[in-house]
């Protein structure tokens, strides 16, 4: 009778399993990633991003409510700012496995991403794109005379 209690307790009680979602993108001079847990119990909680053959690992956190968030960046003042430090070129083949571990060292959730490519364009590209400053210059001297 009492498991018969428990299995029908245990269809109306669920709990959400732990999940996580990981952000990256990827720049020329610049790696950046987020890995953000959720629905998970209250404890101390790491974070593991991997991209290729690097992997770093965050310093433990505490969740708040049933959530975690941790950042690796390669910008300074995102370290600054409490960001984990990792190498402008940690992301490799554009994919990252950001993976969550509790205290006890067991992996609660995991998720391996495509990371967002982001070109910067240059100040030749630029120029080649709006007309150089000189052109820009040759034009609106050429406009001033008209009307003079």
């Amino acid at each position: 009778m009492t498991a018969g209690v428990a299995l029908l307790l245990g269809m109306f009680v669920t709990a959400d399993a732990a999940s996580v979602r990981v952000r990256c993108e990827k720049r020329a001079d610049r790696s950046k990633i987020s890995v953000d847990g959720n629905d998970l119990a209250a404890g101390s909680y790491t974070a593991t991003a991997t991209s290729g053959a690097s992997s770093v690992t965050a310093a433990a956190k505490n969740a708040v409510g049933d959530e975690v968030e941790f950042d690796f960046d390669s910008n300074a003042n995102d370290v600054a700012a409490g960001a984990t430090s990792i190498p402008a070129s940690f992301i490799q083949g554009n994919a990252v496995t950001g993976s969550i571990i509790n205290a006890s060292g067991q992996t609660v959730a995991s998720s391996t991403v495509g990371c967002r490519v982001k070109n910067e364009v240059t100040n030749a590209e630029r120029g080649a794109v709006r007309g150089s400053p000189s052109e820009m210059r040759a034009t609106h001297l050429v406009l001033v005379e008209e009307f003079q």
